[in-house]
Parts: C-alpha cells; structure tokens; sequence
C-alpha cells in the first residue's frame, strides 16, 4: 500500500453492531493500490464517494462516484484495488460474512439510490446523495453522513437531511452473535 490514507469511522468487530465490523473512509492518489491481499469470511460493501477505483479481480470492473460495489470473500480470495487517473475516496464497510464457505462474488451496484440488496438478512443498506440545497428523507437506523465537514454517526430513527454529502442508514440485526457470544 502506498499512499493510502485510511481513517476508521466506526468499529463493532465485538459484535455489538451485529454482522458489522468496521467502516473505514479510504483516500487513494490517481494509480496508486491498496496492494495485493486476501479477504476470508467478509463481505466488503464499498461506497465510492468521488473518483474511481477498478477493482483487480474477476472481470475487473471499474466502480466510480455513486456506484456501490458489494465482495463477497467467502472461502476466501487475492485481489488489489487501484485508484483511477482521478483518485478515489470511499467508503468500506466491512461485514462479517454470511456464506464464509461459499465461492467468492462481486457486484457493483451503478448509480446507486435507496435500498442496495446485500443478499443478507441480517444488514440492509440504504443509500442517497443529498445534493446542495436538497434534502432527503433517511430510513431508521445508523447513519452515517459524510459531508464536505467530516463523518456524522448516529442511531436515529428516520428524520431529513439537508447537508450535502453521502447519506447512509445499516438497518442491523443488533442481536450478538454466536462468533461474539463467550
């Protein structure tokens, strides 16, 4: 990894998220990679905010502003991600996975608006871009908005938002699993 520049908005790798595990706001320099590296048992949920980023695995698509990508690593996978000739900022959700055994798959959602199918459920995600001037009605759940002033986190339960930016909403079985239970 060169040039990443990575900042951990949220955490719940113990389980009080349920199935999620991290979300991470990831910068990357026009042709610049994560590196190559492996993901087991995870589904990444990637929300491009600007730039573009081809992802280094299957038929190698490239993903851009407003699309959402959903990896499914299952029983496991190597793949890269580099930033496009206009960088990249994005979003990674990381999940824990709901097949660990099942055969890899990516998807990318274009232009993504409202509810994106995760193929779970345990965890539905709710997407919209709130444009200048405009507002937009969220869903119950944990938001996270990221505007042009940072990252805004809150349990809510539905309300509008008028600040430009990315809004998302993880309707989340918060039940502790089994991996988390002791």
């Amino acid at each position: 990894m060169t040039g990443l520049d990575q900042r951990i908005v949220l955490t719940g790798d113990d389980g009080s998220l349920g199935p999620l595990l991290r979300i991470a706001e990831d910068r990357l320099p026009a042709g610049e990679s994560y590196g190559r590296h492996a993901h087991r048992a995870v589904d990444v949920v990637a929300v491009v905010l600007s730039g573009s980023l081809r992802h280094g695995w299957g038929d190698r698509p490239v993903v851009s502003a407003g699309d959402v990508a959903v990896l499914r690593s299952g029983a496991g996978l190597d793949h890269d991600e580099t930033a496009g000739d206009d960088a990249v900022r994005v979003l990674q959700c990381y999940l824990r996975s709901a097949g660990p055994d099942a055969d890899p798959s990516y998807e990318v959602h274009r232009a993504a608006s409202g509810w994106i199918d995760l193929g779970r459920t345990d965890a539905r995600l709710w997407v919209a871009r709130v444009r200048p001037g405009a507002s937009v009605t969220v869903p119950t759940g944990l938001l996270v908005l990221r505007g042009a002033d940072g990252v805004v986190l809150e349990q809510q339960a539905g309300r509008r938002v008028s600040e430009p930016g990315v809004a998302l909403v993880w309707q989340l079985d918060n039940a502790r699993p089994s991996w988390a239970r002791d």
